[in-house]
């Protein structure tokens, strides 16, 4: 049967305790949904922040540009684009 929940342990400091329990007596909840809520919202910003492209005005200009106006395809473009249509699609099944 597969789990549906891992557990967790942790130490802290004693003052850091105290003030995720306030925290999350305040919000209404108890302090494992509290914590395990925050880590998640961390998480998810970490992720999120890892897979976001960042790229200065002019750089995104250059990028909406050639995707607009494609350069020609050169030699190595042409020649790699015949071997991948000669090995994984001219190829009998």
């Amino acid at each position: 049967m597969p789990r549906v929940e891992k557990r967790f342990q942790t130490r802290m400091p004693y003052h850091v305790h105290e003030r995720l329990a306030h925290a999350a007596e305040i919000s209404g909840a108890t302090l494992n949904q509290f914590v395990v809520q925050s880590a998640l919202e961390k998480a998810n910003f970490v992720l999120e922040r890892e897979q976001l492209l960042h790229l200065t005005y002019r750089d995104a200009e250059a990028l909406f540009d050639a995707i607009e106006n494609p350069p020609l395809p050169n030699e190595q473009l042409i020649k790699a684009a015949k071997n991948y249509k000669r090995k994984f699609i001219d190829e009998p099944v």
